[in-house]
């Protein structure tokens, strides 16, 4: 088991002022004297840049993702921790999970310094309370198999270290995603993920490339382990959550698309398996009723792919 992390000191101006996400721009240096026109341009070329700072990280992303899809696939859970924006991104991007994936809302976990409340006003001081970030964790009952993943665009901030010094603890498999080099945070866990967007369009306010960066990392980690534990079929998202009306006929399209059925054979399989497109369209393909298709579904690890092959196109 490995060690807690110790503290360090709080930053100093000095080391504030070496961050890439706290430098002021000269090439924005007039943004409030140009005009509006000026102004979203600039902001769209800034706004460019992040996606190719991401592509420059692609490689750390990559084995951050391989460790969490497979601690998942192990039983784990994916934890987010943060602060602020960031913060707001981790909490976002687990709550997406369920409705997209059908996942089991403990599964990906989104944890902000504050609190809920933190998530719509701002709590001061929150994300400089490292002992809050050492307990934050206490109530998931962490164990080796989860993964905790630290999200902080400095890649220091005391809550979120203070949380990963309690995922090491446990053996828990941790990342980070920050935006700027050789980050304190990135010395502190397995995966470092480091993308470098350079100074904010407005010094220090990073919301905007960092937090941008944070989204697109974010997504790939969450999406991207999900398709690697079967929650898709090709690019079609089959373990949809049918909540809403658009939902349910998206649900039909897919059993429809991916079978060949009728529109009203996709909608019997579908109320015959309570809603599941998967097992809607097991019952189609085997031609097997949904108690067997489900049986089915659960021999194969939940995978639709393995479940069924690569069905051959045929005219709706």
């Amino acid at each position: 088991m490995r060690s807690p992390i110790v503290d360090s000191q709080a930053v100093r101006p000095e080391d504030l002022a070496r961050f890439t996400t706290e430098m002021a721009d000269p090439r924005y240096a007039d943004i409030d004297l140009l005009e509006t026109t000026e102004m979203v341009r600039v902001m769209n070329e800034a706004d460019a840049e992040v996606s190719r700072a991401v592509k420059r990280a692609s490689a750390s992303i990559v084995e951050a993702i391989d460790a969490i899809s497979a601690q998942l696939a192990r039983g784990g859970r994916l934890i987010y921790v943060g602060a602020g924006t960031a913060g707001r991104m981790g909490v976002l991007d687990a709550s997406e999970c369920p409705p997209t994936f059908s996942t089991d809302p403990s599964l990906v976990v989104g944890i902000i310094a504050g609190g809920p409340g933190a998530l719509t006003t701002a709590v001061e001081g929150a994300e400089d309370d490292y002992e809050a970030g050492l307990a934050s964790l206490e109530s998931l009952h962490l164990t080796s198999l989860d993964t905790v993943v630290g999200i902080s665009a400095s890649g220091r901030t005391p809550f979120v270290r203070g949380a990963i010094a309690a995922a090491r603890a446990t053996g828990a498999v941790t990342a980070a995603i920050s935006s700027n080099p050789n980050a304190a945070l990135s010395a502190a866990v397995d995966y470092p993920i480091e993308v470098i967007v350079g100074p904010e369009v407005i010094s220090g306010s990073t919301r905007l490339k960092a937090g941008s960066a944070q989204k697109q990392v974010l997504n790939m980690i969450s999406t991207l382990s999900m398709v690697k534990l079967g929650k898709t079929y090709g690019n079609l998202m089959v373990d949809v959550n049918a909540t809403n009306q658009k939902l349910e006929v998206r649900a039909q399209l897919l059993v429809t698309r991916i079978t060949g059925a009728s529109a009203d054979e996709a909608q019997a399989a579908l109320r015959a398996a309570g809603g599941s497109v998967k097992t809607a369209i097991v019952m189609i393909a085997r031609g097997v009723p949904a108690a067997e298709a489900e049986e089915i579904l659960s021999s194969h690890g939940g995978s639709l792919r393995a479940a069924i092959g690569k069905l051959p196109e045929r005219a709706s």
